[in-house]
């Protein structure tokens, strides 16, 4: 028996690299760091724009432990902690534990900046207003 797909209707063209990587971040989705996701609305006095934030519980990671990139049209976030000799623990609790957490970014979507204060990294990210296009397309007639 096939599996039926969101995208198999016969009117959704050019959408197999978008189900593909829906796939991927659902297989990929450890739920570590958890995270949040906010609407910060449109500032008529500073004339800030509305944007998205994304922020992560990232306790014990410094700034040089964690790289915040976009590719393609993906942010990637990532945190490598490394482990010291110079410690000598007698109870482990918290791991030096990596991560990598990924967000599919539409078309146009930008990130503002990132910050890293008490323990939470948040990300902000631009959604430009969407430009309404209407193109005509001639229709050429053959004898």
């Amino acid at each position: 028996m096939s599996r039926m797909t969101p995208f198999a209707s016969p009117l959704l063209l050019g959408f197999d690299a978008m189900e593909k990587t829906l796939e991927r971040i659902a297989k990929g989705n450890d739920g570590y760091p958890p995270y949040n996701i906010e609407r910060l609305r449109s500032n008529d006095v500073t004339g800030a724009p509305e944007r998205l934030r994304i922020t992560l519980a990232v306790a014990g990671f410094s700034e040089e432990e964690l790289d915040v990139t976009t590719e393609e049209n993906q942010l990637v976030i990532r945190g490598r902690q490394t482990d010291s000799n110079e410690r000598d623990y007698l109870y482990r609790g918290i791991a030096a534990r990596q991560f990598q957490r990924t967000f599919v970014l539409a078309d146009g979507m930008r990130v503002e900046g990132a910050e890293l204060k008490n323990g939470l990294l948040s990300v902000d990210l631009i959604r430009p207003e969407p430009q309404r296009m209407v193109k005509k397309i001639n229709i050429s007639v053959s004898d």
